[in-house]
């Protein structure tokens, strides 16, 4: 993914991990999750950000 950063070139794979975590994200903040599923999302989240450099 650097390539594409460095390039300015915005890349399907990129939009796509964005669309994967700000799905993950809203999960996170819905109601009723138990605290087994809330820490599964919060190592997911964590997982993809990594992905992207973000972390």
């Amino acid at each position: 993914m650097e390539k594409s950063k460095k390039s300015g070139q915005y890349t399907c794979n990129e939009y796509r991990e964005e669309m994967i975590l700000l799905g993950l994200q809203k999960r996170l903040c819905s109601e009723g999750l138990t605290s087994g599923e809330k820490e599964t999302l919060l190592k997911e989240i964590a997982r993809v950000e990594k992905k992207m450099g973000i972390d």
